[in-house]
């Protein structure tokens, strides 16, 4: 028998397990659904079901219960508290100084990507980017990167919940081109977007994967078009970026050790 402390608390066990029983093989539940996977009573099932929709991380048309993006701040709260944006830093550092452009670590929630470590050697955009910052994932190559890594039924909920706003000229805004440069750089394993954010910008990304090669964020650099062409970006700037999105990634798979042994 499974013994509990008396410290366990079995409501916050039980809210736990309505969320989890929703997954890409299950994303649309009905009440009936959620109370035989968690094997609560249908009461019990319905209170969870409508506290969660009270709070914001599931939504419901009447019969069927889904969850919501802001789900997602649940997986970025435990990522922040991992090492990711400290095992990153010195990374962005040495990728900035080789370079000489300003060089970032974002991961996806909701519709956007949010910066979580970064390095500016200048100021290239009209808005000042600082941890924290949100941008449209879209439009941006950190954001094809992290869309790329998302499975089928992810991606179809990303595109059922975003809007994808015309920023520039050069901005995907229709889904199905969206979805055939995200086949693309799944492909090639990197994005470059071209003044698809803002006039000007251009930005090359590649991808950081925990140790199961799941997508966790994305890494990229940035520079004005003015002192760069694509193919420079290409050609000078995305090997350096894949090598130090590589570095982290191996530093990220031996820090779960390292924080055992502190």
């Amino acid at each position: 028998m499974d013994e509990r402390g008396a410290h366990h608390v079995q409501s916050l066990e039980r809210g736990l397990a309505v969320i989890k029983a929703f997954s890409s093989g299950a994303p649309e539940l009905t009440l009936s659904d959620v109370a035989r996977v968690t094997g609560l009573t249908r009461a019990a099932a319905r209170r969870f079901l409508l506290t969660l929709v009270d709070l914001g991380y599931v939504r419901t048309d009447g019969k069927y219960f889904s969850l919501t993006a802001r789900v997602l701040e649940l997986g970025y709260a435990f990522l922040s508290s991992m090492t990711l944006p400290e095992v990153a830093q010195p990374h962005l550092e040495r990728l900035s100084a080789e370079v000489r452009e300003s060089c970032s670590v974002s991961v996806l929630e909701g519709t956007d990507i949010v910066y979580v470590a970064r390095v500016a050697v200048s100021r290239i955009m009209t808005v000042t980017i600082s941890l924290g910052t949100r941008f449209p994932a879209h439009a941006t190559s950190m954001g094809h990167v992290l869309l790329a890594g998302l499975d089928e039924d992810g991606l179809s909920r990303y595109l059922e919940n975003a809007a994808l706003d015309r920023l520039t000229a050069n901005t995907l805004t229709s889904p199905d081109t969206l979805r055939e440069e995200l086949e693309k750089v799944r492909r090639q394993g990197w994005a470059l977007v071209d003044q698809e954010l803002e006039e000007g910008l251009r930005s090359v990304a590649a991808p950081v994967r925990d140790r199961t090669g799941a997508v966790v964020a994305a890494m990229n650099v940035s520079t004005h078009a003015s002192r760069t062409t694509r193919e420079s970006v290409r050609d000078e700037m995305l090997p350096p970026l894949l090598a130090a999105a590589k570095r982290i990634e191996d530093d990220l798979a031996v820090a779960p050790a390292q924080a055992r042994r502190g």
